[in-house]
């Protein structure tokens, strides 16, 4: 459930809620503001990591750009045997079609919205729209029909829940983020993600050249410690429970 709200009405009804509800039957909401307006969601919170109890951490990237660095990468992740998520944006899997069929072919992929405009700045027919034109592009051309939404810059105020519910997205955002598009020395990019490795960690990184460069080790460094390197779909999937006899 949203509604677009005046924001003294929007005000008044949250207040109300609370008054007569109490705060804990409340807490579902997410509220933003635009303008004089105001935007009330019920739509699920995005997901940053994982269960605690799952030795496994989902390397995921983020592409827009960097397509020369993208063979490479692939070429690293299928050698190591890795699984990943690529979260694609609509506007360049149009530009690089038989890249993104050579990503889908292996790896799990993720809607990144069509054009990477900031989603914050948008309604949500508009953050709807994006999604959908994202969708039917990378459908089209890889054959596969994304579930994961990874907002571009991270942005997920309730019109992006909201868009992304009705789309019948999850929407991810990451617990390690060694801001590779800075292009820090590869080093550095090693050393953030494998110094704050956790359990359900999941990983934001881009296609650059330090990130190829930090990548092989990053690989050896999480697998020696025990990690199983997955998909985010695998890494939040329900452990399977048997019925007893």
């Amino acid at each position: 459930m949203y509604l677009v709200l005046p924001l003294r009405a929007a005000i008044r009804y949250f207040i109300v809620l609370v008054l007569v509800f109490g705060i804990p039957s409340v807490t579902g909401y997410s509220i933003s503001l635009k303008g004089e307006k105001a935007v009330l969601t019920t739509a699920p919170a995005p997901v940053y990591q994982g269960s605690a109890k799952k030795r496994a951490v989902a390397l995921t990237v983020n592409v827009d750009w960097g397509e020369e660095y993208l063979p490479q990468m692939l070429q690293i992740l299928k050698e190591s045997k890795v699984r990943a998520t690529f979260f694609l944006g609509g506007r360049w899997v149009e530009r690089h079609p038989e890249l993104a069929r050579e990503v889908a072919r292996d790896f799990e992929v993720g809607n990144h919205g069509y054009a990477h405009h900031h989603p914050d700045r948008l309604s949500v027919a508009q953050n709807l729209a994006e999604l959908r034109r994202a969708e039917a592009v990378i459908q089209r051309v890889t054959k596969k029909r994304p579930q994961l939404f990874a907002p571009p810059y991270g942005e997920c105020s309730p019109a992006v829940l909201e868009a992304a519910a009705q789309a019948g997205y999850r929407v991810i955002l990451w617990s390690i983020d060694p801001v590779d598009w800075r292009q820090p020395p590869a080093a550095a990019i090693s050393s953030k993600v494998i110094s704050q490795a956790h359990n359900g960690a999941i990983v934001l990184l881009h296609p650059t050249a330090p990130t190829v460069e930090a990548l092989p080790g990053v690989i050896k460094e999480l697998t020696g410690r025990g990690f199983e390197l997955v998909t985010v779909s695998e890494l939040l999937a329900e452990p399977k429970t048997g019925r007893g006899g």
